[in-house]
């Protein structure tokens, strides 16, 4: 069996997945926007569409995961914080994953373009939010409006995904007051949940390369690690430009695909 396996695996396309997606993690550890680089290196990599996507996700949940555990790591996560908006999330995203397959895309994308744009508009415009780390304390309100913001957002992280770390990362900049880091780290926890919801259905469904998905994943979680600790070293007034200039690279990608 393992040499069958062995002769089914290319190790240039391995190598080409490690380099791509190793990239991919390290700068969706910092704003996220990997899937950008991983998604394409997928599907360049000769896989099925259907296939590569599905692959994509496992090896992004190693990603997600790793950046998550460092943040961790580093004290930026707060798991009281997190207890109602994880249980939302995690019914959000199974949800989504099952509902939002049977949505067209032609009705998602532009409403998602235009949510990131004024994303990047209000961020621009207000230079010090995230700056500074300004939460004092869980009230009620911020559980409520945290859980609300984590279902609908891991609903959609679920199955289509497009600028879905990047809107967890403002929802928890306006609603609990972080700094960039902060954000950064509850974020990555939160988006891990709803890649092993989207996951799951790939997997129910058969659409997962194992044989590649699992050693690019291992790749992308010590790229995820880099890129969090790298993050943490240069600080909040290093992940601002990097967080608005990867959704900008979201807005205009999605703009050639829609007009191009």
């Amino acid at each position: 069996m393992l040499n069958a396996l062995w002769n089914e695996f290319n190790m240039q396309t391995f190598l080409f997945l490690s380099v791509s997606c190793f990239i991919a993690s390290f700068v969706d550890a910092i704003a996220g926007g990997g899937g950008l680089i991983s998604v394409p290196a997928f599907v360049a990599s000769g896989l099925p569409i259907h296939v590569a996507v599905g692959s994509n996700k496992m090896a992004a949940s190693f990603s997600t995961l790793g950046s998550a555990v460092k943040y961790f790591t580093s004290g930026k996560v707060n798991f009281k914080l997190l207890k109602y908006p994880i249980i939302a999330g995690a019914i959000g995203a199974a949800f989504g994953a099952r509902v939002v397959s049977h949505t067209s895309e032609k009705v998602l994308e532009p409403l998602i373009f235009i949510m990131l744009l004024l994303v990047v508009i209000y961020t621009f415009i207000n230079k010090n939010m995230g700056i500074k780390n300004e939460f004092e304390c869980i009230t009620l309100k911020s559980t409520i409006l945290g859980s609300i913001m984590s279902f609908v957002m891991c609903f959609y992280i679920g199955f289509f995904g497009p600028g879905g770390g990047s809107f967890l990362l403002f929802g928890l900049l306006k609603i609990y007051k972080f700094d960039f880091i902060r954000a950064s780290g509850n974020a990555k926890v939160l988006n891990f949940i709803a890649n092993l919801a989207g996951l799951a259905t790939f997997i129910y469904y058969g659409k997962v390369s194992f044989l590649y998905s699992i050693p690019v994943g291992i790749v992308m979680f010590i790229g995820a690690q880099c890129g969090a600790k790298y993050a943490i070293k240069k600080g909040s007034k290093f992940i601002r430009p990097f967080f608005l200039a990867v959704s900008l690279i979201t807005i205009a990608k999605m703009a050639v695909e829609k007009f191009l």
